[in-house]
């Protein structure tokens, strides 16, 4: 039987606008116990926008936790209360880089940082691509700009440590082992997702 990791009690440390932090105290194997901090993330969602040249949009935007830019996928937090995670996606591509798409498939799944924080994200593909109207930004998305790579071209970025975003990679890296069966194992965009948190 594997041991049952039961939360003895929980604080609230801090809340934030996104983000809140807590502290756990979970049973331990060997009747210890043990305090974890835990980030408590509404999850987030990513395109890999893939045009018919087989390029991918690509986003800079400035990110102050490193403080500098970093290219990556149109993405966004799920912190629209009732949106679905693929209107979500279709909302992000459409004010981050002015795009719609005719066909959404779910690309993979991934928990971002499991050893301290329960965000889930859900990266999409989008083909067919067309362009509408981009929504005015503002904050460090006022100064967001997007452009397109061609996929084997991010791969080797990928693979030489040109790009560091996390969801960008995931997502890149799924696109590109889902082109040697033509797409077909994807799943339909409004898949199961188990490991979406719970808001």
């Amino acid at each position: 039987m594997p041991h049952d990791y039961a939360v003895l009690a929980s604080h609230l440390v801090h809340k934030g606008t996104v983000i809140s932090l807590r502290r756990d105290e979970l049973a331990m194997p060997g009747d210890t116990t043990a305090w974890r901090d835990v980030v408590d993330h509404p999850g987030s969602v990513a395109v890999v926008a893939l045009d018919d040249d087989d390029a991918v949009v690509v986003v800079r935007q400035y990110r102050h936790p490193i403080g500098r830019e970093l290219d990556e996928l149109p993405a966004g937090i799920l912190d629209v209360q009732g949106e679905s995670a693929l209107l979500s996606a279709q909302r992000e591509l459409a004010e981050e880089a002015g795009l719609a798409a005719d066909r959404w498939d779910v690309l993979v799944d991934v928990l971002t940082s499991p050893g301290m924080a329960s965000e889930a994200s859900r990266i999409f593909l989008a083909r067919g691509l067309r362009e509408v109207e981009r929504h005015v930004q503002e904050h460090e998305e006022a100064e967001m700009t997007s452009f397109r790579v061609p996929i084997r071209e991010l791969v080797t970025g990928v693979l030489s440590g040109r790009y560091e975003n996390a969801l960008l990679i995931a997502g890149v890296l799924a696109t590109d082992a889902a082109f040697r069966d033509g797409f077909a194992g994807l799943r339909p965009a409004d898949a199961p997702w188990p490991a979406r948190p719970q808001s």
